[in-house]
């Protein structure tokens, strides 16, 4: 028993304390920022960004798609696909380009979306 405990509590230690446990969670926090503001813009409660799972289907509602699509991100290449177009279409709803969105919201998605949440873009449903 003695091991097994030792064990885990090694593992809880490293995995959130360590060099990259902090990173992921600096990193998450500044990404939810980001979404709790483009979310804002879009008309959807800011504090929805936090939440892992439903953030994306906040996402593909700005897109412009049902909330059923998520389900498009449990299908693997298919997930890399639909992530390019729902990047794409919020870009468009933002009023930006096919190739700003997928560099900056799709390939550098942290910037991208500090871009949109803070900066001077409105919101307009795209068709």
């Amino acid at each position: 028993m003695t091991l097994a405990n030792a064990v885990t509590d090694t593992a809880d230690l490293t995995s959130l304390w360590g060099g990259t446990g902090i990173f992921g969670l600096i990193w998450y926090i500044l990404v939810a920022v980001a979404l709790w503001k483009v979310f804002s813009k879009a008309g959807y409660p800011g504090i929805l960004a936090i939440i892992p799972i439903v953030n994306i289907v906040i996402l593909v509602k700005i897109a412009g798609y049902s909330a059923w699509l998520t389900l498009l991100y449990l299908i693997p290449i298919v997930n890399i696909v639909w992530s390019i177009v729902v990047a794409v279409r919020v870009g468009k709803g933002f009023g930006k380009g096919g190739a700003w969105s997928f560099f900056l919201l799709w390939l550098f998605a942290f910037i991208g979306y500090f871009i949109l949440g803070f900066g001077r873009a409105q919101y307009t449903k795209p068709v």
